[in-house]
């Protein structure tokens, strides 16, 4: 009895003592998903620059779902990206901060960003030098996008060993018909419109002469506005680029490689320095950080949240202007953010719709299409928002086409950059066969049915007549309804549209002047109309988002710490870099990756291969 008493203390003990481990690692694990959670307020010193150094590519979505996403960037893997909204709220916030003299612009991590992204920074550059504060941006590689960052500094330091790459815009693709001939691959093309080039890289061995036509057309409207903005913010003549870059090849050898004093000599940049004497002179505007021996500073990622806490004060009893974001391609169901869901973005529209806090939408429009069936889902929604009395304005970014420009129709007002890519209004499909493929490794295909449809529809066997006429005939109703929503929108007729639709992608300069947009400027102005429209003199935007659940917080906090602690160590940015440059470099697996996503059988595109660069 003694022992089972002794036993059955023992026992009591133990489970106490287990119960009380489980509650204190509990309360750690609560304590460190809070802390990260909330967490820590910002230290910013007296004095310190505000130190900007977009890493990656600039965008106005961050993709992939949060939680997941902070658990990659933790590991180090994943797409590196830096949100532009995040820059400009800092920056705007240091403009009114009195410990803020100056911003170190640091751009050699920059990776890319379409010209109206990187207008929307520069016009907060801008404002902040507006109020008598410094911009002074260093780098050593100033390619194209980052030197259009730039200009825009009272000083801008070009390191001794780098180099200010600007080359123009181009628009290349590969075409695969010769190798999809020899493998015996039938392409089975649908569409409407002279100028829907997206389905060429299967169809033709070279670029057609209407997208010829088409591409260089745009591509010289975005070169214009590139020079345009850069010469006014360096003060120099308005062919002062174009000659630097067309003389590159005989300046850069005659000044023996010394491509900083060429950029130099055409007045490019302030001066020639290495990162250390361009942060001796931050030291001068900043003070100096007794830690490291550099220039004081506060990184965006610190200072945001000072920054959002400030936006937040000022919105507290405004009326609000809804933002919803339509970045990527459009595709159906549900979508995690850096993609447009007919459902995620439809449900999102609705939840505007309903709350009335919310009294006008602004929809940043940032896509070259996709679905036509989602876009329409989308479309829908957008209506509906606007008969509800609740003003619509469209914000185009860098791509409003096809199914971009198909969600913008609705619109009370559309407004544009110069530089945004429009229109695309077309429609097509794709449907491979593989019986000749087949056929070369002795497989053939045979059988009945019940109808004349019956199997004509197979991969396996060559597209029939009737299935032909079927899709065809679909892809006339899309393309016929694609133009009666624009006519709609626009209030002009589907004759006017159709003359300016077959698939023609316009530059923003353009579409205004063929009112496919009503006004060209920055995403501010469009908030502004939407205000104007729901008669509000006192307002806040707010950036409308899937809000997370108390569950889903607490995953990002602690997933994102603990993959911090264990896999930092692990990742290899080496590894990721040459990952990206890969992706880069492989114009083939970018064009399939593209068809990857659109890949939804019996489904019609509405999609602009216009990507530049």
């Amino acid at each position: 009895m003694q022992a089972r008493a002794f036993l059955a203390g023992l026992w009591r003990g133990l489970d106490g003592l287990r119960k009380a481990l489980h509650l204190i690692v509990l309360l750690v694990i609560f304590a460190i998903a809070i802390g990260v959670w909330v967490g820590a307020a910002p230290h910013i010193p007296g004095r310190a620059a505000l130190l900007v150094a977009p890493e990656g590519e600039l965008v106005e979505q961050l993709s992939g779902e949060p939680v997941e996403r902070a658990l990659e960037q933790a590991r180090g893997d994943g797409r590196s990206e830096t949100l532009l909204w995040d820059l400009t709220d800092s920056i705007r916030a240091a403009a009114r901060d009195p410990r803020i003299p100056v911003i170190a612009l640091d751009l050699d991590k920059l990776d890319g960003a379409t010209q109206p992204t990187l207008e929307e920074l520069a016009r907060a550059l801008r404002e902040f030098r507006a109020t008598g504060k410094k911009v002074i941006a260093y780098g050593t590689e100033l390619t194209q996008e980052r030197y259009y960052l730039a200009a825009e500094a009272d000083e801008s330091y070009l390191d001794p060993m780098g180099f200010v790459l600007i080359d123009g815009y181009d628009r290349y693709r590969v075409y695969i018909k010769d190798v999809l001939d020899k493998l015996g691959v039938d392409i089975n093309v649908f569409r409407v419109g002279a100028y829907k080039s997206a389905v060429e890289t299967f169809t033709r061995t070279g670029m057609s002469p209407e997208d010829r036509a088409e591409s260089r057309a745009y591509l010289e409207a975005l070169w214009s506005t590139y020079q345009a903005a850069v010469t006014r913010a360096r003060k120099l003549p308005p062919d002062a680029i174009a000659k630097y870059v067309d003389s590159l090849a005989q300046t850069v050898p005659a000044a023996h490689g010394d491509a900083p004093q060429v950029a130099l000599a055409a007045r490019l940049v302030t001066g020639i320095k290495t990162q250390l004497e361009a942060e001796k002179r931050l030291i001068e505007l900043a003070g100096t950080d007794d830690t490291t021996g550099s220039f004081r500073s506060v990184s965006v990622a610190d200072y945001l949240r000072y920054a959002q806490a400030e936006k937040k004060r000022q919105a507290d009893g405004k009326p609000r202007i809804g933002v919803i974001v339509a970045e990527g391609d459009i595709l159906d169901g549900d979508q995690p953010p850096g993609s447009i869901g007919g459902d995620s973005t439809s449900r999102l529209i609705r939840q505007a719709r309903l709350d009335p806090d919310v009294k006008a939408v602004v929809l940043r429009v940032d896509s070259p299409g996709g679905s036509v069936l989602a876009s329409e889902e989308i479309y829908r929604e957008l209506t509906a928002l606007r008969a509800a009395g609740k003003p619509l304005v469209v914000s185009m970014s860098g791509y409003a086409a096809s199914g971009g420009y198909y969600i913008s129709a609705p619109a009370d007002e559309i407004w544009a950059s110069a530089a945004t890519l429009t229109g695309s209004i077309g429609i097509f499909a794709i449907i491979p066969t593989v019986d000749r493929t087949l056929g070369k490794v002795g497989v053939s295909v045979d059988g009945v049915g019940t109808t004349a449809l019956s199997g004509q529809l197979r991969l396996d066997r060559p597209l029939g007549d009737q299935a032909r006429a079927l899709v065809q005939s679909q892809i006339s109703r899309g393309y016929d309804e694609f133009l009666d929503r624009v006519a709609s929108g626009r209030r002009k007729s589907r004759a006017d549209i159709d003359a300016i639709a077959q698939g023609h992608v316009w530059a923003g300069g353009d579409a205004l002047r063929l009112g496919l947009v009503d006004h060209l400027g920055s995403f501010d102005e469009a908030v502004a109309a939407a205000a104007r429209r729901a008669k509000l003199t006192r307002y806040a935007p707010e950036f409308l988002q899937p809000e997370l659940t108390l569950a889903q917080q607490l995953a990002l906090a602690l997933r994102t710490r603990a993959a911090g602690l264990l896999g930092s160590a692990a990742a290899d940015p080496r590894a990721a870099a040459l990952a990206g440059l890969a992706h880069r470099l492989d114009p083939l697996t970018r064009e399939v990756a593209h068809l990857a996503r659109l890949n939804v059988p019996d489904r019609l595109y509405a999609y602009c291969f216009c990507e530049v660069r």
